[in-house]
């Protein structure tokens, strides 16, 4: 079988930037190292730093995993944490190192940068997300919404003279400007800030590029992997091509590759290359597929 090898792929400078961290971490430092939550979205690199003693501590709220942990080290997440879970780990004593991902970083300054300024904000991320939930926590209640789908932006109720428009760094280019010319229609004195990070636009780019070329393409990542499962959707809705998440070579299901003589293999921003590279491998090896 034809493998058409997807380019960018892989590891994001952010995921580098975290897994550094964490594992110079768990070589160096004494006592308990935990990560708080998944350090990044892939079981494969948590299985990798567990091994080099950062246990990982998860839940779906960062305080609530935070009380968990008495002492020892944490390190926050490439996606990012509120001001008060810092607070909270400061208060307990605890030594704590940040891995947030540069690109975060940069949309959390924005985010209170412009909640100082007296803008109201409408963020445009998915619902149960950590990088959300930190960003948020940047801004006082009542000053922030988040907004996922066009249903909830259309049922947005703003009443503010200054509104800003901020946005989750990993999710869909097409999905966020469709959002946005709502948001708009309603708002237009809206100032509009597009944080999605250089690579997850330039991934989702160029797997639209050559599903169009491919009988179907794989992306290989975690399913809790918010940029793994957007280059799925972004195959199928833009390139209208079949398109398939898997962690390994051993969630492919053979029937995903019935009548399929070229395949195009991408992968998330947190997906180890040699996963990757195992995947391709398994598939040129196969014969061009019977429909």
């Amino acid at each position: 079988m034809e493998v058409v090898k997807i380019t960018p792929r892989g590891y994001c400078h952010g995921v580098v930037k975290a897994i550094n961290i964490a594992r110079e971490s768990g070589r160096s430092l004494e006592g308990p190292i935990y990560a708080l939550g998944q350090l990044v979205h892939n079981r494969h690199v948590l299985e990798e730093l567990g091994s080099v003693g950062v246990k990982l501590v998860d839940g779906s709220n960062r305080l609530e995993i935070l009380d968990k942990i008495e002492d020892g080290t944490v390190i926050f997440s490439a996606h990012g944490v509120s001001p008060e879970v810092r607070r909270r780990a400061t208060e307990k004593r605890l030594r704590w190192i940040d891995a947030t991902c540069p690109d975060v970083i940069r949309t959390h300054d924005l985010a209170r940068d412009m909640a100082a300024k007296g803008y109201f904000i409408i963020y445009i991320g998915k619902h149960g997300h950590p990088e959300p939930e930190g960003v948020m926590g940047e801004v006082p209640a009542g000053q922030i919404v988040l907004v996922e789908t066009v249903e909830e932006a259309d049922a947005l109720n703003v009443d503010a003279e200054k509104i800003a428009v901020l946005t989750q760094t990993t999710i869909s280019v097409w999905d966020t400007d469709e959002l946005v010319e709502r948001i708009k229609a309603k708002y237009p004195h809206a100032e509009v800030h597009n944080e999605i990070c250089r690579a997850t636009q330039d991934r989702q780019e160029a797997a639209v590029e050559a599903a169009r070329e491919c009988d179907a393409v794989i992306v290989v990542g975690d399913r809790r992997s918010s940029n793994s499962k957007r280059l799925v959707e972004v195959v199928r809705q833009r390139a209208g091509k079949p398109a398939y998440l898997a962690d390994n070579v051993d969630d492919i299901d053979p029937a995903w590759l019935r009548g399929v003589r070229r395949v195009g293999v991408t992968s998330g921003a947190s997906t180890p290359s040699a996963v990757t590279r195992a995947v391709i491998t398994y598939l040129e090896q196969l014969p061009d597929q019977p429909a």
